[in-house]
């Protein structure tokens, strides 16, 4: 799918590999509607992209992913700015590391695991499901194609840490919905795919002591460093244009395979 002129949707778009994704999109040339909890940062970078791009290729809208009502509202607005969208990347989550059985002997607070799940998974499958009954009833393109949506996995959903039970079971299982959400969604031309990221500099990344970011990166074997959230985004972005990807899940992680912790 070439992806000038078309309308995307990037949830978690306001920061992160979400922001990194949403600004390459409209670089490609699309309109692209950035979904985030966070509407006033949403609202910053829906407006910088605005003005580098051209007014009218970049809307903000409020999105809790785990929230139906919420959910569709934001893609309403967002088809009303930019008419109905063909590319939905899926990048809004969180993290979180809890061993189940605390230093004090005491279990990990079962609502800690079913936020995580909730957000990272439900939350995924939630917008998926949504975007792609809209997108089913447009008419196709070259192909067939109709639409395209990526999942945002992490090396974690393989090479789960000490701690993280709960994301390494929400990353685990996007992984696990791709190939056969790719096929139920084959009838309708829509393609899934997923990307497995390793370390990147985010903002959260950022947040680490230098010395720490710095003791990650050189855990990665080539190239020593912590992933460029554009690199992410390009990624991204080749899925869109390369339409015999589907059903497949990519890591991108420089060939890191985590130690337990």
């Amino acid at each position: 799918m070439k992806i000038e002129g078309q309308a995307a949707l990037v949830t978690g778009g306001a920061s992160g590999l979400g922001e990194a994704t949403a600004r390459e999109l409209a670089r490609l040339g699309a309109k692209v509607a950035v979904l985030d909890v966070n509407i006033e940062q949403a609202q910053a970078v829906a407006r910088e992209i605005a003005e580098q791009y051209g007014n009218g290729c970049a809307v903000a809208c409020r999105c809790d992913i785990t929230d139906t009502a919420s959910l569709q509202a934001a893609l309403d607005k967002a088809a009303t700015a930019h008419g109905p969208a063909r590319i939905l990347m899926n990048i809004a989550g969180i993290g979180t590391a809890k061993r189940i059985v605390g230093k004090d002997g005491n279990p990990a607070p079962l609502e800690d695991f079913v936020r995580v799940v909730n957000i990272n998974l439900i939350g995924t499958y939630n917008a998926s499901r949504l975007f792609a009954a809209q997108c089913a009833k447009l008419p196709p393109l070259e192909d067939g194609e109709r639409g395209v949506m990526m999942f945002t996995a992490s090396v974690a959903a393989f090479d789960g840490q000490v701690g993280q039970q709960a994301y390494s079971a929400s990353k685990g299982g996007l992984v696990g919905m791709t190939l056969p959400m790719a096929r139920d969604l084959a009838q309708h031309g829509i393609r899934v795919c997923t990307v497995a990221p390793g370390l990147f500099a985010t903002p959260l990344m950022k947040q680490l002591p230098e010395a720490v970011q710095q003791s990650l990166a050189a855990s990665i074997p080539f190239p020593p460093r912590l992933g460029k959230p554009g690199e992410f985004a390009q990624l991204a972005c080749h899925i869109v244009t390369n339409t015999h990807l589907n059903g497949e899940v990519i890591r991108l992680d420089g060939a890191l395979r985590m130690a337990p912790r």
